[in-house]
């Protein structure tokens, strides 16, 4: 495949990303008492649950053109989870203060992000 097409993908992919990451921070998550961030949660879980089933999907059982393959799992997956906020908002939270929610939102993201990865390997192994 062409570079060119490749980072068209990638791009395709990345902007649908980022509406649906966007849709995700206007829901009702955002709303929750406590303030703890749900949205940039519920976005890094999930996506590690899609990355993990699409790797194993589209690796053992369905074959994608290697451009979709990239759109879907770097461009859309990589916009939609933005640990780059993720990083943010454990700045805003350790800048006020806040370090039990912080530590607290740094391991439940990472442990239950990484349990949601290997659930989305055992599902898509199940197919």
């Amino acid at each position: 495949m062409e570079f060119a097409t490749k980072i068209a993908f990638i791009a395709v992919g990345g902007a649908a990303g980022a509406v649906a990451r966007h849709l995700v921070n206007i829901s009702p998550l955002k709303d929750i008492p406590g303030g703890f961030p749900y949205p940039t949660f519920t976005v890094n879980v999930l996506g590690s649950f899609l990355i993990g089933v699409g790797f194993i999907v589209f690796a053992d059982h369905i074959e994608i053109s290697e451009g979709l393959r990239f759109g879907l799992l770097v461009g859309f997956l990589g916009a939609f989870t933005t640990f780059s906020t993720f990083e943010l908002e454990i700045w805003s939270l350790v800048k006020a203060e806040n370090y039990l929610l912080a530590f607290l939102y740094v391991l439940l993201s990472v442990v239950t992000g990484f349990i949601a990865f290997l659930f989305g390997v055992f599902l898509a192994r199940k197919i």
